[in-house]
């Protein structure tokens, strides 16, 4: 991978003191203060994790459920691993040669759907490539072949199913859509998703960037989903990728446009904090991980700046079991945890148990629910 940016120089202790105070007393921050922020350490830290902390629980209260963080139960559904992106960091993308066939059979789907019903998942989240059939004739073919205009016309079909033959909710992440295509896609999924990931657009448009060749990581197409999802009305998740080159300014921007579409639309159902974790036979396979102390950070200063009435999960899988750390640093919710298939996206890392996860989640003096 290229070097994209050159390594950032430290705040000075009075800085961040100074922004620490302004978040204690819930002054709305600025970018440059946020930036500050990311870089708390040490004792800088553990204010940062207290202040988070602060405005988690004072969410809960409000909510009425004071101490309790959230999960699904959920079934994952890999409806294709076929992509038209080409992001650096990426195993769950593949060629068609590498498949028994370019998409699951509805049948399939169905299985694993009715595996999850069966184990007590309410969920089935769909996770697929972006418009698969616009790179590789095999996808379009296997298409053709079943009456299917596009993936989105087979991503819904195949929600219809699950939803009748299996009571399960399916949410969908098929990427990047168009107003059109949302509206379509509302009625028959009770929310959907993208992570924006980051809105560092030389991170798209330099080569040996991640998301260089990727034509739906371009940060501009992925906010206007986004918006769109608002004006559309349809509950969305969505967050951010730390640890892919990104400064921390660039960093800062992410959260607060995330933080813009929300206010906007009210339709942020979640906020995903996800730290990069470096996986083989990727481009990206010699990057340091993301360091757990910086996810802490980050997950902090995006409970500060999104509020108390934001729903914030980092990935219980990605985090090398520093639970309590995370739930220092304000997540309220784990996010979707399945019994019955594994993280497509990051295989190598399996989920935890849920009795397992619970037992933790209680160890920090939370219940998870």
């Amino acid at each position: 991978m290229a070097e994209l940016s050159s390594p950032e120089v430290p705040p000075s202790d009075t800085a961040l003191r100074r922004a620490l105070r302004r978040a204690r007393d819930g002054v709305a921050l600025d970018v440059a203060e946020a930036t500050v922020l990311l870089a708390a350490r040490g004792e800088h830290l553990d204010d940062l994790l207290t202040i988070a902390s602060r405005v988690r629980d004072a969410g809960l209260v409000a909510e009425g459920r004071p101490g309790v963080v959230t999960y699904s139960r959920k079934v994952f559904i890999p409806l294709t691993r076929l992509c038209r992106d080409r992001c650096h960091y990426c195993t769950f993308a593949t060629v068609p040669h590498r498949l028994p066939a370019a998409f699951l059979e509805r049948d399939e789907v169905l299985e694993i759907a009715r595996a999850g019903a069966a184990a007590g998942c309410k969920e089935a989240l769909f996770t697929l490539g972006d418009r698969p059939e616009e790179r590789w004739p095999a996808a379009r073919e296997w298409l053709d072949e079943r009456g299917y205009g596009s993936t989105l016309d087979y991503v819904r079909a195949c929600a219809i199913a699950v939803l009748e033959e299996t009571g399960l909710l399916p949410h969908l992440n098929p990427g990047v859509l168009s107003w059109a295509e949302l509206t379509r896609l509302k009625p028959v999924a009770p929310s959907m998703g993208m992570m924006l990931e980051t809105t560092a657009g030389r991170l798209w448009s330099q080569p040996g960037g991640p998301h260089y060749g990727s034509p739906d990581k371009e940060p501009a197409v992925r906010l206007r989903t986004l918006t769109d999802a608002g004006r559309v009305g349809v509950p969305f998740t969505t967050g951010i990728l730390i640890g892919i080159g990104e400064t921390r300014t660039e960093r800062a921007e992410s959260l607060f446009a995330i933080r813009a579409a929300a206010r906007a639309h009210g339709h942020i159902q979640e906020v995903i904090v996800q730290n990069f974790r470096a996986k083989p036979d990727t481009a990206m396979r010699g990057m340091p991980d993301a360091e757990l102390h910086d996810l802490a950070a980050t997950v902090a200063v995006a409970r500060i700046l999104l509020g108390p009435r934001a729903r914030i999960q980092a990935p219980p899988n990605l985090i090398a079991g520093e639970y309590d750390l995370l739930l220092r640093a304000g997540i309220d919710d784990w996010g979707g945890v399945s019994p019955v298939t594994p993280d497509h996206v990051s295989p190598e890392r399996p989920w935890p148990r849920i009795d397992e996860l619970a037992r933790h989640t209680a160890a920090a003096g939370f219940t998870m629910r």
